[in-house]
């Protein structure tokens, strides 16, 4: 056996951490395992390289941005046996970056994540940095649901992006709303920013909204089957909707019209399951987003156009 097909075959975590120093060490060593270990990423990053700048500047409390120059800095014996944990869990586990680090980034905001919630990565991002135009009306923007929120991640960029807001985030699983109120508390927004447990609206009675922003879970059977291992640590809730992911999102078109305010907008991501809608509802004109950034699947409605097609989906 050559060299070459013992290290191939050894255990790429197995780091010789005598022969490395640095961080620019550590994350050239990371790219190796994770290479070797044929990571699928898709939760923060999309290669090889940019993951392993973030699991190894992460382990040491360097943001991801961090100069260039930082990188020749030799780490400390336990930053050293940090990282190789990082890249152990990354590779054996295949956990997602953000669950071990605990962080994740939406629309340019940190958020905590845990296996409790998804791992932010919604176009809908895109559209709030745009404030929803050209679709959502004219004027003060009072009052914003999220739906589904998980980590609340959607919720609070629009707070952020409409500061005279109050915002709603929603969600059945207390788990989830525990990191949202963390995420809520890390960003100093609980004068106007609330969680509250609820089956979509079952809990909002009374309450209007000018915008409703829902990401749901909307991953069909079938592709929930094939999806990579790294997508199993994320809670199946979340993900899947029944057989064609549409399940919830019926019930949100059939009811958001009695949540929204006159000239109020709904905008709801269903990814993928954007064939099944089609499939599903033939003669309702669905507005679709489209994004420069990437992303598909969001549709837009206004509240005349939900009441205008309202017979289709009772």
């Amino acid at each position: 056996m050559s060299r070459r097909e013992r290290l191939t075959m050894s255990d790429p975590t197995d780091c010789p951490s005598n022969e490395l120093h640095t961080l620019r060490d550590y994350i050239r060593w990371a790219m190796t395992c994770f290479q070797q270990a044929n990571l699928f990423y898709g939760h923060g990053t999309d290669n090889p390289w940019d993951e392993a700048v973030q699991l190894v500047l992460n382990a040491v409390h360097l943001p991801w941005d961090a100069s260039h120059h930082v990188l020749d800095a030799r780490l400390t014996t336990p930053e050293k046996h940090t990282i190789q944990h990082y890249i152990k869990r990354r590779t054996e586990e295949r956990l997602p970056l953000p669950y071990i680090t605990g962080e994740a980034w939406y629309m340019g905001i940190p958020f905590y994540v845990d296996a409790r919630v998804l791992i932010p990565r919604s176009p809908i991002a895109e559209m709030t940095q745009h404030e929803f135009s050209p679709w959502l009306r004219p004027g003060p923007v009072e009052k914003i649901l999220d739906l589904c929120t998980g980590s609340g991640c959607i919720g609070i960029a629009c707070a952020y992006q409409f500061p005279e807001a109050e915002v709603d985030l929603v969600d059945i699983s207390a788990d989830a709303l525990e990191v949202a109120e963390k995420n809520i508390q890390r960003h100093e927004l609980s004068h106007r920013v609330n969680a509250i447990e609820s089956d979509l609206f079952s809990a909002l009675a009374g309450k209007r909204y000018d915008l409703i922003v829902s990401n749901p879970p909307y991953v069909d059977l079938a592709d929930f089957n094939a999806m990579p291992q790294e997508y199993q640590h994320e809670p199946q809730l979340a993900l899947t909707s029944g057989t064609d992911g549409l399940d919830i999102t019926r019930i949100i078109l059939r009811e958001a019209v009695h949540y929204l305010s006159e000239q109020g907008l709904l905008v709801v991501e269903v990814g993928n399951s954007e064939q099944h809608i089609a499939e599903a509802f033939p003669d309702v004109p669905f507005t679709w987003a489209e994004f420069q950034q990437g992303g598909n699947g969001v549709f837009i409605f206004s509240a005349e156009e939900l009441q205008e097609y309202a017979r289709y989906f009772a």
